[in-house]
């Protein structure tokens, strides 16, 4: 089984791709999956990964399965194959 990851926006030019895929030999904690995610592409993680929390959150909504992980268990929400991930880059004002 796998782990469907959609990307959007700038993840997705960042990335080079709307989609990527994970086999899941076992359930896993998502904050793993991005961050193996993450490190398979530096400008990727550039655009994901807040360099001073090393964490995706400011720059993400992150859901699974269509629900925030606000409502889950966060980054150590158990991802399992035949979950889906989507990530939705927050926009920034100042």
């Amino acid at each position: 089984m796998k782990i469907e990851i959609r990307l959007m926006g700038i993840f997705e030019e960042a990335f080079g791709s709307e989609r990527v895929s994970f086999a899941a030999l076992m359930p896993r904690k998502l904050g793993d999956v991005i961050k193996d995610l993450a490190e398979s592409s530096p400008r990727l993680k550039r655009v994901l990964i807040d360099p001073e929390l090393l964490d995706p959150r400011p720059n993400a909504v992150i859901l699974v399965n269509r629900k925030e992980i606000a409502v889950l268990q966060g980054l150590e929400t158990e991802v399992k194959g035949g979950d889906e991930i989507v990530l939705i880059p927050v926009t920034h004002g100042g």
